[in-house]
């Protein structure tokens, strides 16, 4: 899961630095000019900071909670697994949201956003057993 966060990282601060026009383009293999459009498109810009950078900060989140504690955690840290549970959820309903809008409401498709999308949907099954646990642990 802390290889999936840290991939997913570099691809949301990839994505965030073409927001900031660090990087002048963006790789897109299969939705031609799509990556251009959803990342410089209105809801990319609801916020004040690009929506891909929030992005690399959820994935940091993701990093650092899931790092801390061991393998058995889920006895150990339970509550520091159900703060993991809840930034993996954010993250990947968020991820979730934003890829339904790319075809929904935007006509268009950026390959790396739904790569990134895919990844905090890993994430989430992944990470399921291990917050149901904590919660067993809790109630316990």
């Amino acid at each position: 899961m802390l290889v999936l966060a840290a991939l997913g990282f570099g691809i949301a601060l990839y994505l965030a630095l073409y927001q900031w026009e660090v990087v002048k383009s963006v790789w897109e293999p299969f939705f031609g000019n799509g990556s251009q459009k959803v990342l410089h498109s209105f809801i990319s810009r609801l916020l004040p900071v690009p929506d891909a950078f929030l992005g690399a900060l959820g994935y940091l989140a993701d990093l650092v909670t899931g790092a801390i504690g061991g393998s058995q955690r889920w006895r150990t840290l339970p509550w520091m697994v159900i703060i993991y549970g809840a930034t993996v959820a954010l993250v990947g309903a968020t991820a979730l949201i934003l890829a339904i809008l790319q075809p929904t409401l935007l006509h268009a498709g950026c390959t790396l956003c739904l790569c990134s999308s895919l990844i905090s949907v890993c994430i989430v099954w992944l990470a399921h057993r291990e917050v149901f646990a904590a919660f067993r642990q809790l109630r316990q």
